[in-house]
């Protein structure tokens, strides 16, 4: 993957040299899932500890609210729940799991969305947010926004109230980050979708 495909955002808050070695960890990987797509694949980074510990620490840094302005960190199925308990351990919250539909065996709340090619739900537990409760959405990856308005969606049907999300990756071009309005949002890398 060529420098000029990658901007940096929220990652250029760890420096110059952690911000390249963790793009260096970053795959392009062309034509999957089908042909004309980049899948940007950043779980060699997870594998290198030390490309995860600054992958950490720029979502860290990169916050778009304060730390005291979340109650809970709320990640999405799938990776954002490598990221999400990871972030809210550091950051002394607790977490929890937004799961695509009929994975969360209790009785669940749910949010359908539309897709390109149909509709697709995410779940959370009946009880997991109540009334107040402040929560920060992390995932890997905004492209279309369709995940993340859908959970920012289900939190509000839970009387919660969505402080801002937070991305390691966003695909420009397609308007994901536009999408979720004047919610405070940040994401370490920018690449072309």
């Amino acid at each position: 993957m060529a420098s000029s495909d990658i901007t940096v955002s929220g990652l250029s808050k760890v420096g110059a040299e952690d911000a390249a070695y963790l793009i260096s960890k970053i795959r392009t990987i062309p034509g999957f899932p089908k042909e004309g797509i980049l899948f940007r694949d950043f779980m060699p980074a997870l594998a290198d500890a030390r490309a995860f510990g600054i992958l950490m620490d720029a979502l860290e840094a990169a916050l778009p609210v304060s730390a005291d302005d979340f109650d809970v960190v709320a990640g999405l199925e799938a990776r954002g729940f490598l990221f999400g308990p990871a972030l809210a351990a550091r950051l002394g919250k607790g977490f929890i799991a937004v799961r695509k539909a009929g994975k969360l065996p209790p009785e669940t709340v749910s949010q359908s969305y539309d897709l390109e090619y149909g509709q697709a739900s995410v779940e959370i537990e009946t009880n997991a947010i109540h009334e107040g409760v402040r929560v920060l959405i992390v995932d890997d990856l905004i492209a279309t926004g369709g995940t993340a308005n859908a959970a920012r969606s289900l939190i509000e049907k839970c009387g919660g109230t969505v402080a801002g999300f937070s991305f390691v990756m966003e695909l420009i071009g397609i308007n994901g980050m536009e999408s979720l309005g004047s919610y405070p949002s940040s994401s370490l890398v920018r690449m072309p979708a």
